[in-house]
């Protein structure tokens, strides 16, 4: 780690401490009520499972380099998860006991200034506990949503269905069933876990005719994918698999050696697609026919407003039909409105932003992080008979689960309008 490195981590721990600390005097307030057995509990419960937290904290810090080594990014994942199943709870507590205390001071100030204000000596002011008994409350909500983010939320697939129509998709593709799924990341899957199969059981059952994978099949390197190609071979399209590059693909993120083994890395990858039976699309297109009738797809590298640009939208369509029924892929969304819009390409499929893994769902509306980053983040979106739909993921990564934001298999109709 380097000097700046180490400063920026002890900064941090130093925040976590200062948290604990306020933390737990916002829980012996809220318990004041306890009996001294009960608070001896509390304080040795607490403070084992903080410095516990910190010490393992500390040990990942020292032990970086080697975690990197193995790229064993579940694990590293996992002690992400531990760090905000008790952190979250922590800062619910911090913020409604801040605001008790901040009461409790315009109390005392309002005793000591106001006119007729008690004299000492008089009854004493007893401490207004609700705001931290509150506070401990609520920071059930963030514990329990963590842990079954981790527990169940990312095995918990919603198949979202989505019908489009349009005038000129050709009467032989009238009903075309199409599934996407999108950023696997499999190498943050734990080895031995169903939950790839699981997914993919589910993408069968929807007899599809064709499946499109948009990017992001692991989270550095080709490697992670392998445990999963027996598995990823299963999935069955009756018109074919194809599928494009995420920006993770590329292990931009990863520490190399050397260009030549980075670039090796990318050809393994794009190998693992073939072996799955997936048609890998690099700047190009291809047409898809059926019964004497044919729609264009096309399929490009990533580009995005604020990630890797390697795509190349006008070598995609160079040569293409452009009275055809065209379907992009393209990993991230923010592609679809800097060049796709304007080009009449009908359907942009993408990924890429995860819902950011976290949402809440209140009267029918969905609100998530990912939308204070993204216009585009999640669904289905229309400009001028141009479509885009962005698939909210299939895996996971930092955060290893997902609260309120489901992992998605998408299933597109399109009909004849």
């Amino acid at each position: 780690m380097t000097s700046r490195g180490m400063i920026g981590f002890l900064i941090f721990i130093g925040i976590l401490v200062l948290i604990d600390i306020y933390a737990f005097r916002g829980i012996s307030t809220a318990l004041d009520g306890l009996g001294p057995g009960g608070k001896r509990w509390v304080r040795l419960v607490y403070w084992a499972i903080s410095i516990g937290m910190l010490a393992i904290l500390v040990w990942a810090a020292v032990s970086v380099q080697e975690l990197r080594n193995t790229r064993n990014h579940s694990f590293m994942f996992s002690l992400a998860a531990l760090l905000m199943l008790f952190l979250l709870p922590k800062v619910v507590i911090v913020v409604f006991h801040g605001l008790e205390d901040l009461l409790e001071l315009f109390r005392w100030l309002f005793g000591k200034l106001a006119p007729g204000a008690p004299v000492d000596g008089g009854e004493p002011v007893t401490r207004l506990r609700f705001l931290s008994q509150i506070g401990l409350a609520l920071a059930a909500i963030p514990f329990g949503g963590v842990l079954y983010g981790i527990t169940h939320g990312r095995r918990n697939f919603k198949v979202a269905r989505v019908h489009l129509e349009a005038k000129h998709l050709p009467a032989a593709f009238d009903g075309l069933r199409i599934v996407q799924i999108s950023d696997m990341h499999l190498g943050s899957f734990p080895s031995g876990t169903d939950i790839v199969q699981k997914g993919i059981d589910l993408i069968n059952a929807e007899r599809p005719d064709l499946i499109f994978f948009t990017g992001d099949l692991v989270n550095d390197y080709a490697d992670e994918a392998e445990p999963w190609l027996d598995v990823l071979k299963g999935m069955k399209a009756r018109l074919g698999k194809y599928s494009i590059l995420g920006n993770h693909d590329y292990s931009d993120y990863a520490h190399w050696d050397s260009l030549e083994a980075k670039r090796a890395n990318l050809e393994k990858l794009k190998r693992h697609h073939a072996t799955t039976g997936f048609r890998l699309m690099l700047d190009e297109h291809t047409r898809i026919e059926k019964d004497g009738e044919s729609i264009t797809l096309l399929g490009v590298q990533n580009w995005g407003k604020r990630f890797q640009q390697y795509g190349d939208l006008k070598k995609a369509m160079a040569g293409s039909d452009p009275s055809s029924y065209r379907i992009l892929l393209s990993h991230d969304p923010t592609h679809w409105e800097e060049q796709v819009l304007g080009t009449g390409i009908d359907l942009t499929l993408s990924g890429h932003t995860h819902g950011a893994q976290f949402g809440i769902t209140i009267a029918g509306q969905t609100y998530s992080p990912a939308q204070w980053v993204y216009k585009h983040w999640a669904g289905h979106y229309a400009k001028d008979e141009q479509h885009l739909y962005v698939n909210r993921g299939f895996g996971f990564i930092g955060f290893p689960g997902r609260v309120g934001m489901p992992p998605e298999i998408t299933v597109i109709e399109l009909r004849k309008a």
